[in-house]
């Protein structure tokens, strides 16, 4: 019984830490699918915008990830995020079609970015509960123990079989312990794919650089 337990323990764990790495990669995509509808925007909303979503990509970075280890969420990627939001918003389309159809766009990727910071920060609070924490320990000194109840003709055998169970039990348990906070532990969820997008943003800015600058 003990065994299900454990095993189901350590599967739901490491679904739960997969889970918080696609929230941050689909956070990351938000911010650059924004970038992206960005470009079409006129100047000088263009710039303003993403020149804010590059604050906040860096922020979530340099910032946010270093809080959340120690389980808070970062105010002032919060308000990046708002000014985001308020630059955005502040954009008027001169066109009902074309640029109205932007601006939708735009404001249903920026949904998109705040839901899923939410459930990100959701992740940085999210744990196995205390209680199941207790279950599983004692139910693993038990099930080491009553090994002793089951003696072998070697005695030496026995203590290997003991020795092992031990360890392999021990292991499992750190290793739950290590995935129950994604954002929190040695194998934590890195920040890869904002600093990806902030890569990939800065080749694309010097790109649209050096074309001005050449058609000038």
């Amino acid at each position: 019984m003990i065994g299900v337990s454990v095993g189901f323990s350590l599967f739901l764990v490491w679904q739960q830490f997969n889970t918080a790495r696609q929230i941050a990669q689909n956070e990351a995509a938000s911010v650059e699918r924004l970038y992206s509808l960005a470009q079409r925007v006129p100047q000088p909303e263009r710039d303003r915008v993403q020149q804010q979503e590059v604050s906040y990509a860096r922020g979530v970075v340099e910032e946010e990830w270093p809080s959340m280890r120690r389980g808070v969420a970062s105010q002032q990627v919060g308000r990046l995020l708002e000014e985001l939001r308020r630059v955005v918003q502040e954009f008027e389309p001169h066109t009902a079609a074309a640029q109205g159809a932007l601006y939708a766009e735009a404001l249903a990727e920026l949904d998109e970015l705040e839901e899923s910071r939410q459930y990100r920060l959701l992740a940085v609070r999210e744990g196995i509960p205390y209680i199941l924490w207790v279950v599983l320990v004692v139910g693993g000194v038990l099930t080491i123990s009553f090994t002793y109840l089951f003696g072998m003709e070697s005695v030496r055998l026995h203590a290997v079989a003991v020795a092992g169970l031990t360890v392999l039990v021990a292991l499992i348990l750190h290793v739950i312990g290590v995935l129950d906070y994604p954002f929190d532990s040695g194998v934590q969820v890195q920040p890869t794919a904002f600093e990806q997008v902030l890569r990939e943003v800065g080749a694309q800015s010097s790109a649209t650089s050096e074309n001005s600058t050449s058609t000038h």
